[in-house]
């Protein structure tokens, strides 16, 4: 008669996962406590002040498109200055996020310069730089494509050099193996490597300096911002409204077809 053979038992269940919801609300309602307190919100004032919102935006609900056609060729100066910014701010990156990838660079010194550059643009708000192009060169989109450009390049400088680093160090061993130098080292090695991820960068690059354009305009950049600061100033909230619309619809339009050929890329 053969033994009875038993079967292992069963693993025991892991336990049940502890319930964390009260201890997160707790946590948000001590946050919101603390930001009502610190900044000293009063929530009678916020009261008064969303019913004084609504009062002017009411302002706003009668567009007026009798100069439209107008209102378009501000938009294309604006869109101008987002395509030149942006590629601006490409030619510089291109150059510099070489320098910035610590894998790549020739010289710790190179390195060290381009990172601190990069940081230098990128730390120089957009709005700052158009003043200071405004003044120095006078009323006009070129002020807003420099100020997009060097703010821009900082980014791509940036999200091109930790791009480069991520790239196996296999790669670049096979063509250094060939005898090629350091600029042929990035050309065919570091920028092959990561173009479908870089043009996504430039991608959301364009998509952003779009916006920006619009708000530049304001402080003198030209475009459509220009114009639209100067219908505010004289309290034509008709005009005001067309000109945002035509922003708005705009900007949502190139968020679409960005998205879309980020979808194809990917």
């Amino acid at each position: 008669m053969k033994p009875r053979q038993t079967t292992p038992s069963a693993s025991a269940l892991p336990p049940k996962p502890r319930n964390l919801f009260p201890v997160w609300l707790a946590a948000l309602l001590a946050l919101l406590w603390l930001i009502v307190h610190d900044l000293e919100i009063s929530f009678e004032t916020l009261a008064y002040g969303v019913a004084d919102m609504a009062e002017y935006f009411s302002r706003y609900s009668k567009p007026e498109f009798s100069e439209l056609s107008r209102y378009l060729e501000l938009m294309k100066i604006t869109l101008a200055t987002a395509l030149w910014g942006t590629v601006f701010a490409l030619v510089v990156a291109f150059f510099l996020a070489p320098l910035a990838a610590r894998n790549l660079a020739p010289y710790p010194l190179a390195y060290r310069a381009a990172r601190e550059l990069l940081n230098f643009m990128r730390a120089m708000p957009d709005l700052l730089l158009a003043l200071i192009f405004v003044a120095a060169l006078g009323l006009g989109p070129l002020p807003g494509v420099l100020a997009l450009g060097v703010h821009t390049a900082g980014f791509l400088g940036k999200f091109f050099a930790e791009s480069l680093e991520r790239v196996d160090k296999g790669v670049y061993e096979g063509v250094t193996s060939t005898g090629a130098n350091f600029p042929q080292i990035v050309m065919y090695a570091g920028w092959p490597s990561i173009q479908r991820e870089a043009l996504g960068y430039v991608l959301y690059i364009l998509d952003r300096n779009v916006r920006m354009a619009s708000v530049l305009g304001m402080v003198g950049a030209g475009g459509i911002g220009l114009a639209l600061h100067d219908t505010l100033r004289m309290f034509n909230y008709g005009q005001s409204a067309a000109l945002i619309i035509v922003i708005l619809v705009t900007i949502l339009i190139i968020d679409y077809a960005s998205a879309w050929l980020r979808r194809r890329l990917s």
